[in-house]
């Protein structure tokens, strides 16, 4: 009886066989097992139900690529790169500026913006490069490296300001790593610890890409 468990699985490999469409097969492949292993249909859906909600902000961030990336295709990259255009006296030094700083703020009310792929990617990065052409077509090398610091300004601003919000996951990871080694901590003090923290990580920004700026104006005047 322990092998009819299995069945699960043939229905998965014919599935994928046949071409039908994956969740269901998935989904009929769960309920088949789980009817050959003793679980009515009612607890089967329960199950079902609270893995869902266990693990829906998994679900709801693979949702958000699928979306980035269809926008991104019928003319997101574009739009930001037209608006770049028609703004004045923005470098991507201070494109970088600007989004490390939102994104510290957003840390600080505990709101993820999930950079690299939804903000980094179809955003701040040809937003930067746009800005970057004002003053002649980018080098390959000069095209690099602000990919990487656009990267760098999202790891920037999330690492070292993660901590700002009181509820946030590190916060009370923290907190309760803190408390079974015996060193009680508060949380408030964790986020009062982190400001400073996070406040000389954008002072500190700003200078590095001020000189990005002056390096990449220096290399189109000559």
């Amino acid at each position: 009886m322990e092998y009819l468990c299995l069945l699960g699985v043939l229905v998965i490999v014919v599935g994928f066989a046949l071409g039908l469409d994956t969740v269901a097969v998935v989904v009929i492949s769960a309920l088949v097992t789980a009817l050959v292993s003793g679980i009515d249909f009612v607890s089967f859906l329960r199950i079902l139900g609270k893995g869902f909600i266990d693990n829906r902000m998994v679900s709801i961030f693979f949702l958000t690529l699928p979306t980035i990336g269809i926008i991104e295709r019928h003319g997101l990259k574009k739009a930001a790169v037209n608006l770049i255009n028609k703004i004045k006296n923005l470098t991507p030094g201070r494109i970088f500026d600007i989004y490390t700083a939102v994104r510290e703020i957003a840390a600080l009310f505990g709101i993820s913006l999930q950079g690299q792929v939804q903000f980094i990617v179809p955003l701040i990065n040809p937003m930067a490069q746009a800005a970057g052409k004002v003053n002649g077509e980018l080098t390959e090398l000069e095209v690099d490296q602000i990919k990487g610091r656009a990267a760098a300004s999202e790891n920037f601003g999330n690492f070292y300001a993660q901590n700002l919000f009181i509820g946030s996951s590190s916060v009370l990871l923290i907190a309760s790593t803190m408390k079974s080694l015996g060193h009680p901590v508060e949380t408030n003090s964790i986020v009062i610890n982190t400001l400073p923290i996070a406040i000389i990580c954008y002072l500190l920004c700003l200078g590095y890409n001020h000189i990005f700026d002056q390096k990449l104006k220096k290399a189109k005047v000559k």
